[in-house]
């Protein structure tokens, strides 16, 4: 069906009513004075007519964080805690002092083991001593061939405890050295939940998690499709592909955006069957240490929508969950027409996705007061407006200059 829209400037309505009125003769006709007056109560709006356009609109997508490295600490021994050195939320550096496990037993063990390498050496010693003795005598054919060789065994057999000895000294001392929990790099403190006299084990509990936040990372997810637009379904390859894209933001948990930019940096190389989706992982510097790990936010990546229809967040109103605009019909007769949008959004703009088509003409002011169903407007265009307002402006300076 043909619309028949006409656009009537400021100018022209005036002169269409000023014409009916003569018309008319004065107040003799009172059916064209009415029509008169229903003329001149017809609202005249804006409208604009609908074209395939593009947008920068940027796409959120929850995201979890975490600290670049997150390490939890846990004894290579067991033992009761008898210092704890640090407390929840410091900055440490590797090597720091963390926790320190009873040592008694680790002591007492350290001087077994070096009495069993001494006894050990001794017993070195005095295999060596027999065997130059016998040596001697061997080389005079004192002894025979076989008690030779039975003295060069006990000497091996002296060495080899030497050896065990000297290695259970070695594994006492480090046992010993694990009563002294150590950072395993710098970072932040996490939660602390045993402390001072509380039983420690390597089975057990950790002890604490250092989460090194002087960079971190934002997991979030993509779906199959979306992979498949960024590699445009293989032509390129993903390392390519997230090279090229631009630099993300992250928004806060409490709707702030962290003021430092970010860079996707790997894709999962495994699509989640349950999902459908990819794990990706955005870098962020974190110089402050205001993010910590675990916390949560939405990444949020600058995303170009070309060859869409794109509508003022004014010219549309929602009732029931479901949004509508004014289209202008045939008689300039509006038409209240649902339409779907992206749910993202830059605050002024929709994206429209179904509901309207290029060449649609749809109401953009007085959304929800002059525009509603079924009413018959004046429709101008936004150019036209600003130029009669422009008009009536310079009109009224001229008349207060003559005054």
């Amino acid at each position: 069906m043909k619309r028949n829209i006409r656009i009537l400037g400021f100018g022209t309505l005036a002169v269409s009513v000023l014409s009916v009125l003569t018309a008319c003769g004065g107040n003799d006709d009172a059916q064209a004075q009415a029509a008169a007056m229903a003329a001149m109560q017809t609202p005249t709006l804006a409208v604009q007519t609908i074209a395939p356009s593009s947008i920068m609109l940027d796409d959120a997508y929850p995201a979890t964080i975490k600290g670049k490295t997150d390490i939890d600490v846990r004894p290579m021994i067991s033992g009761n805690i008898v210092g704890v050195h640090v407390d929840e939320g410091d900055k440490v550096v590797a090597g720091q002092l963390l926790f320190t496990i009873d040592q008694t037993q680790y002591l007492a063990a350290v001087d077994q083991a070096q009495a069993a390498v001494n006894a050990a050496a001794t017993a070195v010693e005095t295999s060596q001593i027999s065997v130059n003795s016998n040596r001697a005598l061997h080389a005079k054919n004192i002894i025979s061939d076989h008690a030779m060789q039975i003295s060069e065994n006990q000497l091996a057999q002296a060495k080899a405890s030497l050896a065990q000895a000297e290695a259970g000294l070695v594994a006492a001392k480090k046992n010993l050295s694990y009563t002294q929990v150590t950072a395993p790099s710098s970072g932040v403190i996490g939660s602390i939940p045993l402390r001072e006299g509380a039983l420690a084990s390597p089975s057990g509990m950790a002890l604490t998690t250092v989460s090194d936040n002087s960079q971190v990372y934002a997991y979030f997810s993509l779906t199959e499709r979306q992979i498949l637009d960024m590699t445009e379904n293989g032509a390129k390859s993903l390392s390519k592909a997230i090279a090229e894209m631009p630099a993300v933001k992250l928004r806060l948990a409490n709707g702030e955006i962290y003021p430092l930019e970010g860079r996707v940096a790997t894709v999962s190389g495994v699509v989640d069957a349950s999902t459908g989706a990819s794990t990706v992982r955005a870098l962020f510097p974190n110089p402050n240490g205001v993010l910590r790990s675990g916390s949560t936010g939405s990444v949020v990546v600058p995303a170009e929508y070309t060859d869409v229809i794109v509508i003022p967040q004014v010219a549309t109103t929602e009732a029931q969950d479901i949004r509508f605009v004014f289209v202008v019909g045939e008689g300039n007769v509006l038409k209240q027409t649902p339409i779907q949008v992206l749910p993202n959004q830059d605050g002024k703009n929709f994206v429209v996705t179904s509901g309207l088509n290029p060449g649609d003409v749809i109401v953009v002011e007085g959304v929800g007061t002059k525009a509603r169903n079924g009413v018959t407007i004046n429709p101008v265009t936004a150019e036209q407006m600003a130029a009669a307002a422009a008009a009536q402006a310079q009109q009224a300076a001229v008349q207060a200059q003559q005054k």
